[in-house]
C-alpha cells in the first residue's frame, strides 16, 4: 500500500516513519457504510462521532474535537462548518480507493487545524476500457441509498463520474433522554474526475462535484446544505529524480432555510475557499528526497452568526520544506518545517516537525515530534449570535492561536501473517479555544472565546491483526486517553478512557462465487465528567457519568456471479439500547438488518 498523507511523499506502509492507518476499499466493503463516520467508528478505536446541539453530529478523536481533526479529499480541505465540524454526510464512500489516517499533529505538512490528525479521503480513477457500477442498499426507517458510477479509459483520457442518493425518515427512540426523535435527511452527491495524460510525463486533472443535503426537522422551516467545488492539477515529471505538482481548487459550502408554507429558500450562510497551491519533490541518490511548497488560500466568510449577515474574509500563505533522509536501509529520518501567516487574526507561526524510523529484521521502531497550531476562525473572532434566544456569543479578535507539542514513540513487529504495533504519545496543547460563560453589562447570560490553560493528553495504541491462508482472520485495536487536569480545571470534556475495535472474518474464493462472513465488535468505557447545571454562569458544574457500551454487527459479503454483489448485515446483533439517550449514546432503537446489491455491469460481459 502506498502512503501519502504522512509524509507527502509515496511511500510503502510499512516504510513510513510515521505511524499511518489506512482503510482500504476491502476493508469498506466489509463495513458497507453509508459515509466516512459510520466506517470510522466501526474501523478505529479512540474516535466517536455523537450529537451536539440541534443534533448537528461532532466529532472526538483521542481527546481533539472538530477544529482540531482535519479532513481531507485528494490532499485538498474542505469549506464550511458547523459547530466546528465539516459535513461529514458530503463525505460518501461509493468513489473512495482508500482512506488515510494520521494521528497526533501534522502541522507540518497541512498548516492549521491538523492538531489532533489528519484523515486524508483518496478517490479512485478508471483503470478499465469502461466500467459502470449500479449499486443499492436498504436498511430500517426507511434508510435508502442508490447510486452508480461510470468510467472509461481511452487513449490519453479516462474518466469517472459517481451519483449518489441516501434517505432516512424521521424516527423515534425508545427511552427518555437528551432527544426523542432522530432527524431524517436526504442527500444528493454528484462527483466527476477527468484525466488527460497529453505527454507520458504531464498529467492533468479535473474534478468538479455538487452535494445537497435536506433535514427533516418538525416544523415549518427545512435546513438545506448545499456544495459546489471544483479543481484543476498538473502533475508533471522531469525525470526519474523529479516532479511538480501545480494546483488549483475551489469550494463553496452554503446553509439556507427553507421555508414551506412560502416556497422560499434563504441563504444565510456562504463559506467560499480558493485555493492555490505548488509542491516539488527532488531525490538526490535514489534515496533521499527532498520536498517544498506553498499554498495560497482565500477564505471568505458570509453567516447569520455575523452581525446583520455580515462578511468577512481571511488570506492565508505558507511555505514548508521537507527532507527525508535515508542514510542506510535500516534508518530513516523525516525533518520538515512550515511557515503560516494568516492575514485577518494576524497570525505568523512556524511548525517544525522531526521523524524517525529504525528497522531492525521483522521489528520497526518509530518515534517523533510535531508542534501543531490552530489560527482562530472568522467565526471565533467575529462572531456575535442571539442563540435560541436564549444567549449571547461573542467573537474574540484578540485570540492567540492553539499549539501543540505532539511526542509519539511506537514499536511495530510484523512477521509472515502476524503484525502488532503498540504506540504511546503524549500532547501538551496551549492556549485552546473554547467557551467562557458570564453575565454582559446588561445582566444577559453570555459566552465569549477565550483561550484556555495548557492541556495534556496522553495515550496508548495497540493493535494486533493476523491472517491465515484458510481464510481467516482477526485484528483487535485498543485506544487508552488520560487527559491530565490541573488544579482549578473542571473536566467538561466526554472524551471515553478506554475503546477498543474487534473484528473476526472468515472468506473464501472459488471461480464464480466468494464470501466474506465478519464479526464486527465496538467497546466504548463510561466516562465520568462535568455539566454545567443551566446557561447561567454562576450555577456551577454537576458530575455526571455517561454509560459505557458494546454494539456488534455481522456481515456477509458475496459474489454470487461475475459482478454481482450481495451484502447483507444484522446491525447491533445484541439488541442494545441506552436506558438514557445522552447526545454521545447511539441513537439506535435495536437490532436491525441491512441488505445491498452492488451490480458491475462491465463484469458481467468479459470474458
Amino acid at each position: 500500500t502506498v502512503v501519502v498523507t504522512g509524509t507527502r511523499t509515496p511511500k510503502l506502509l510499512k516504510d513510513a516513519p510515521i505511524i499511518t492507518r489506512v482503510i482500504t476499499s476491502d476493508d469498506i466493503k466489509k463495513v458497507n457504510a453509508n459515509n466516512v463516520a459510520d466506517l470510522l467508528k466501526t474501523e478505529l478505536p479512540g474516535i466517536e462521532f455523537t450529537f451536539s446541539m440541534d443534533q448537528q453530529t461532532a466529532i472526538n478523536m483521542q481527546g481533539f474535537g472538530g477544529n482540531s481533526v482535519l479532513f481531507l479529499v485528494d490532499g485538498e480541505r474542505l469549506a464550511g462548518e458547523t459547530l466546528n465540524n465539516v459535513d461529514y454526510e458530503r463525505l460518501n464512500l461509493d468513489n473512495v480507493e482508500r482512506i488515510e489516517i494520521v494521528k497526533g499533529a501534522a502541522s507540518t505538512l497541512y498548516g492549521s487545524s491538523a492538531i489532533g490528525g489528519v484523515i486524508n479521503i483518496i478517490t479512485r480513477e478508471s483503470d478499465d476500457p469502461w466500467n459502470l457500477n449500479l449499486n443499492s442498499r436498504f436498511s430500517e426507517h426507511n434508510d435508502q441509498r442508490y447510486g452508480g458510477s461510470v468510467g472509461f479509459k481511452a487513449g490519453k483520457f479516462s474518466s469517472l463520474t459517481n451519483v449518489q442518493y441516501n434517505n432516512v425518515d424521521t424516527y423515534n427512540v425508545d427511552n427518555t433522554g437528551d432527544f426523542s426523535t432522530v432527524f431524517g435527511s436526504q442527500v444528493w452527491n454528484f462527483k466527476e474526475r477527468l484525466i488527460y495524460h497529453p505527454l507520458e510525463s504531464l498529467r492533468l486533472t479535473a474534478r468538479a462535484g455538487y452535494y445537497f443535503r435536506e433535514r427533516n426537522k418538525p416544523g415549518d422551516t427545512q435546513d438545506r446544505y448545499r456544495d459546489f467545488s471544483g479543481g484543476l492539477k498538473t502533475n508533471y515529471t522531469f525525470n526519474t529524480l523529479s516532479n511538480l505538482e501545480v494546483g488549483y481548487t475551489f469550494d463553496q459550502y452554503d446553509k439556507s432555510d427553507y421555508q414551506v408554507l412560502y416556497k422560499n429558500d434563504v441563504r444565510d450562510y456562504s463559506n467560499v475557499q480558493h485555493n492555490a497551491h505548488a509542491l516539488y519533490n527532488y531525490t538526490f541518490n535514489d534515496k533521499h528526497t527532498l520536498t517544498i511548497g506553498a499554498d495560497y488560500l482565500r477564505d471568505y466568510l458570509m453567516s447569520y452568526q455575523f452581525t446583520d449577515n455580515t462578511d468577512y474574509t481571511m488570506h492565508t500563505v505558507d511555505a514548508f520544506g521537507q527532507f527525508d533522509w535515508n542514510p542506510t536501509e535500516h534508518f530513516n529520518v523525516i525533518a520538515g518545517l512550515r511557515f503560516d501567516y494568516f492575514s485577518e487574526s494576524n497570525v505568523r507561526h512556524f511548525s517544525p516537525h522531526l521523524g524517525l524510523m529504525y528497522k531492525i529484521g521483522n521489528c520497526s521502531l518509530r518515534g517523533s515530534y510535531a508542534q501543531g497550531f490552530r489560527s482562530p476562525t472568522l467565526k471565533e473572532m467575529h462572531m456575535n449570535f442571539y442563540m435560541a434566544n436564549t444567549m449571547m456569543i461573542y467573537g474574540n479578535p484578540d485570540l492567540e492561536p492553539e499549539t501543540s507539542h505532539n511526542f509519539s514513540l511506537s514499536g511495530e513487529y510484523t512477521k509472515n501473517r502476524y503484525n502488532f504495533t503498540l504506540t504511546g504519545y503524549y500532547n501538551l496543547v496551549h492556549d485552546r479555544i473554547e467557551y467562557t460563560s458570564f453575565r454582559d453589562t446588561d445582566g444577559m447570560i453570555a459566552q465569549k472565546y477565550i483561550n484556555t490553560p495548557r492541556v495534556d493528553i496522553a495515550g496508548i495504541d495497540a493493535n494486533a491483526s493476523a491472517k491465515y491462508p484458510c481464510g481467516i482472520g482477526a485484528r483487535i485495536s485498543y485506544t487508552y486517553i488520560h487527559e491530565f487536569m490541573r488544579d482549578g480545571q473542571t473536566k467538561l470534556s466526554s472524551t471515553r478512557p478506554h475503546s477498543a475495535t474487534v473484528r473476526l472474518e472468515y472468506g473464501k474464493t472459488w471461480d464464480h462465487y466468494d464470501f466474506n462472513l465478519s464479526l464486527d465488535g465496538r467497546a466504548l468505557s463510561q466516562v465520568k465528567t462535568n455539566q454545567y447545571t443551566s446557561n447561567d454562569p454562576n450555577a456551577g458544574t454537576e458530575k455526571v457519568t455517561y454509560p459505557g457500551y458494546t454494539m456488534w454487527n455481522l456481515t456477509l459479503t458475496q459474489r454470487v456471479w461475475k459482478g454481482i454483489n450481495v451484502n447483507m448485515a444484522v446491525n447491533n446483533l445484541f439488541n442494545y439500547r441506552p436506558d438514557y439517550y445522552y447526545a454521545n449514546s447511539p441513537y439506535t432503537t435495536g437490532t436491525n438488518f441491512s441488505v445491498g446489491l452492488s451490480l458491475d455491469i462491465d463484469q458481467m460481459f468479459r470474458k
